[in-house]
């Protein structure tokens, strides 16, 4: 492994809080949260040079996931590529500021451990280490039924191979039994593995937490153990990213960040495959935490076929542009 590979910069990152179960005290009216996730869903729909706008921007918040079990370095290599560059630069002439274009990127790649030094190589070889990150699931990603020295063990490695962020998975069997204070003290854990060299996002896994209370006390738990991110889904459960869950963990960072003044990112994973997906999330974030949190600190989605959609929708968008 390379030197420089194992060169980490110190991050700002959430600190830790005591753990105080008044925090996980709350009622959800289920029907009013679907009512409320309608109703943004139904007024999410943009339509020409606005759509290309929102799914570049829904690009700029991606990343760009590969997590199969047949992953190798080559096909690593072509996810960064098109992380880096994923449209021709002469595509977009007349129609964005030249300026503009080095920013046109996804936020970060996401691929398992032992894939991290192939992402750092290209990413280094491309000059875009300090413009996209390197995200790396832990601890037993997806179900975490693993020994917790193995789970914490994996952190370190990814973050000695070059991960900026990791993506770790809750205990789901200790938050199905109540048992709120041990998930807690196993992502206090996992925020020390992390510590200044990486970003934690936590994944609730929300198709197996059981109720949307449970999902509000799981965004809870993590936050107050120093969470950066909290993440819905692994991508590998039944049900996923869904709006009103989406909007349960909003209530969660909002409660947070007015009790604490500390600010928690969400990333919705799972399920968000279209630009009218990615569309509807970011008017549910732009209504409810405001427009400043769409930027990739604090808001991200976790995709592997988004981008077949964007480019799509910029590249028909374009022609149509063109012909009028």
């Amino acid at each position: 492994m390379e030197d420089t590979m194992k060169t980490q910069n110190v991050l700002s990152v959430n600190k830790t809080l005591p753990y105080d179960a008044t925090f996980l005290k709350v009622f959800i009216s289920l029907p009013q949260i679907n009512e409320i996730a309608s109703s943004i869903s139904k007024n999410s729909i943009v339509e020409g040079a606005n759509e290309i706008a929102w799914a570049l921007k829904a690009l700029m918040l991606t990343d760009l996931t590969t997590l199969a079990g047949d992953d190798t370095a080559a096909n690593v290599r072509r996810l960064c590529v098109r992380a880096c560059l994923p449209f021709e630069p002469e595509l977009f002439d007349k129609y964005v500021e030249r300026r503009l274009l080095p920013e046109i990127h996804c936020a970060a790649v996401c691929v398992y451990p032992a894939r991290v030094e192939d992402a750092h190589k290209t990413l280094k070889q491309y000059g875009k280490l300090k413009d996209i990150s390197i995200a790396a699931v832990a601890t037993g990603f997806p179900t975490g039924q693993y020994g917790l020295q193995t789970r914490l063990g994996e952190i370190g490695y990814a973050i000695e191979a070059g991960a900026t962020e990791i993506d770790i998975v809750i205990n789901r069997q200790l938050a199905l039994v109540g048992d709120w204070e041990g998930v807690y003290n196993e992502v206090v854990l996992m925020r020390k593995a992390c510590g200044e060299r990486a970003h934690l996002k936590t994944i609730l896994a929300i198709g197996e937490l059981g109720s949307m209370e449970n999902v509000y006390k799981a965004s809870m738990v993590c936050m107050l153990a120093g969470a950066d991110f909290i993440k819905t889904s692994t991508g590998k459960e039944a049900v996923n990213a869904t709006l009103p869950v989406g909007l349960v963990m909003i209530f969660a960072i909002q409660e947070f960040k007015r009790r604490t003044g500390q600010i928690v990112g969400l990333k919705p994973a799972g399920g968000v495959r279209t630009v009218r997906d990615a569309i509807a999330w970011m008017t549910l974030v732009k209504q409810t935490l405001g427009m400043h949190w769409l930027q990739p600190h604090l808001f991200r989605f976790g995709a592997s076929g988004l981008l077949d959609d964007v480019e799509k929708v910029v590249r028909d968008g374009i022609a149509k542009l063109k012909q009028a």
